[in-house]
């Protein structure tokens, strides 16, 4: 038995009813036609019950289709679910002592999955996260994170320095790139790339990145907001190769309590209706203000607000991650900024993505 179609149960009967249905229907307004004496008359009243007749026939013929086409509909949403689960998978709300939340909206109208990546895997060298955002959206863009993330989720294990993990995602996107310029030579690979963001939370709180024309991070201390370093990003991967020495940027470190918020620039380009781009670290700032200070709370407020500023109608894909230090009590779930006792957090649901 073919392994991919061992798990799926064989329905002939719904196979033979969609077969049969129209077929059925069809026969009814044929043999009303042909044999039905009604159907050979012209009078007014012989015309009213034809056309009834064939209005019938027409209807169920409709709904026959517009079931068939939502029970597809639905299977296609299914399937793409479970590709997201593997792509993006759904990130523990705690991995090596750090409170741990993300979430991503695709632009394309009805897609579950968009070009935008993130990831974070507790490490022996520490908890390594990436973030990074695909040129475009849509069947391509997919392509190419799943091949990124692969790399990924491989390298963070095996090379010891950041430098050493950002080349092997580079191997992994020249490598996607080349299998997909000789499957469709017409695909302008030349022009992909993708901006990535790698970093490394050290035990101790240390923090060292890599960025390839990312936007940095924000840290939240208390009610403030900052970029986590202003240094020169490289360039996106894809149309320039690496330079020889890749040292990674120390920023610092990452002190308990404190929290990161990582981002693609699907979130700050968002404009709402007169242009305006989204206020990313005011609506942040405004948030942790009214006590809206715990990982996945602060991603649903931060997501609600961007719908409103553009009406539901992004333009490019978001995703958003929340990695905040909550190593001096792992038990308890501690608010970002808090200092003593924590407090419960306000419960926020994220917005579902319906965006048109």
């Amino acid at each position: 038995m073919n392994r991919i179609n061992a798990g799926v149960p064989r329905r002939p009967g719904r196979r033979v009813l969609a077969i049969g249905l129209p077929t059925v229907w069809g026969a009814i307004a044929i043999t009303y036609k042909m044999a039905c004496p009604l159907a050979q008359q012209n009078g007014f009243g012989a015309r009213i019950v034809t056309s009834a007749v064939f209005f019938a026939v027409g209807t169920g013929l409709i709904v026959h289709v517009r079931q068939a086409l939502l029970r597809e509909l639905r299977q296609v949403r299914r399937v793409a679910g479970a590709a997201q689960s593997v792509l993006l998978r759904p990130l523990p709300p705690r991995i090596d002592g750090l409170h741990v939340a993300a979430a991503q909206l695709s632009a394309e109208r009805g897609a579950v999955i968009g070009g935008d990546l993130y990831e974070v895997i507790a490490t022996e060298h520490g908890v390594r996260a990436v973030m990074g955002d695909v040129r475009g959206h849509g069947l391509t863009a997919i392509g190419t994170v799943a091949a990124v993330l692969g790399s990924f989720r491989e390298a963070v294990h095996d090379e010891p320095d950041l430098g050493g993990v950002l080349r092997r995602l580079e191997r992994a996107l020249a490598r996607h790139l080349r299998e997909r310029a000789r499957a469709a030579p017409d695909s302008p690979v030349a022009e992909e790339f993708i901006t990535v963001l790698l970093l490394e939370i050290g035990p101790d709180g240390d923090m060292h990145a890599l960025n390839c024309g990312h936007p940095w991070p924000y840290r939240l201390t208390g009610t403030h907001v900052e970029p986590l370093t202003h240094a020169d990003p490289l360039p996106p991967l894809g149309p320039f190769p690496l330079p020889a020495d890749l040292p990674a940027v120390r920023c610092g470190q990452l002190r308990p309590e404190e929290a990161l918020f990582l981002y693609t620039d699907g979130a700050e380009d968002a404009r709402d209706a007169h242009g305006r781009f989204f206020p990313l670290p005011t609506v942040l700032t405004e948030a942790l203000s009214d006590g809206v200070n715990t990982p996945q709370p602060l991603l649903g407020t931060v997501f609600t607000q961007l719908l409103r500023h553009t009406a539901g109608r992004l333009t490019d894909d978001v995703a958003l991650l929340v990695l905040q230090n909550d190593r001096t009590n792992v038990q308890r779930n501690m608010p970002i900024g808090a200092r003593g006792t924590a407090r419960p957090a306000p419960t926020h649901r994220l917005p579902t993505n319906n965006l048109h």
